[in-house]
């Protein structure tokens, strides 16, 4: 399952619907900008916000692909912009914070979800031009992990989980300014036996937001 995340964060790595930020030498200006590719640069300090995307779910599934799990209709994240250079280059971003709402689950003998939380924000995270490639890394210290808070027919449980590899990889789009998470690979941590084994965390948040302003990756 995400919470298996989450970032905020929060906040990988397949396919996305859309055109992805423009490559090498047809970027222009900064790795990120307000508006359009040729927009002012993003502030270092800013603070960048994103929600799932209208009609859409952050989906935690206990298989790739799948259809069990739980489906949060809220989630929203939160980043600091770190740094931000000409591009072709990478920015860096420290999520600061990742939410869920609003959550259902259809899993064997889970009766409700009571909470959704991401654990050790903030994480650092980077967007590379050219690939769009979006990476939120956690620490030995400080591991990408959710906590899944269920109600179930025996009681309450609580089930941890941490991403697999300690990193989830997302790709951004400037056709709808979103960053897309697809079936990112979370392994249970701790929990009794009525935890599911596994989670697979898919998103899409939309628009990415600095104040009023898009965010475009270059």
């Amino acid at each position: 399952m995400r919470k298996i995340l989450i970032v905020a964060a929060l906040i990988a790595a397949t396919t996305l619907s859309g055109t992805p930020a423009r490559a090498g030498a047809d970027a222009a200006g900064n790795v990120l900008t307000l508006g359009g590719p040729d927009g002012a640069a993003v502030a270092v300090g800013d603070v960048l916000t994103a929600a799932v995307a209208t009609g859409t779910t952050a989906d935690f599934n206990t298989a790739s692909g799948g259809t069990t799990g739980i489906r949060c209709a809220q989630s929203t994240f939160t980043a600091v912009v770190v740094d931000n250079p000409a591009a072709p280059g990478v920015a860096t971003e420290s999520t600061t914070a990742q939410t869920f709402g609003s959550c259902t689950a259809n899993i064997l003998g889970v009766t409700r979800v009571n909470a959704v939380t991401v654990n050790n924000v903030p994480f650092a995270t980077t967007v590379e031009s050219g690939t769009a490639a979006v990476t939120v890394s956690g620490t030995a210290a400080a591991p990408i992990q959710t906590t899944l808070a269920l109600g179930t027919i025996l009681g309450s449980i609580n089930c941890v989980y941490r991403a697999v590899g300690n990193t989830i990889t997302g790709l951004s789009s400037n056709t709808d300014n979103s960053i897309t998470f697809t079936d990112q690979a979370f392994a249970k941590f701790s929990g009794p036996i009525t935890c599911p084994a596994n989670g697979f965390f898919t998103a899409t948040y939309a628009p990415v937001l600095d104040g009023t302003e898009v965010v475009v990756t270059n």
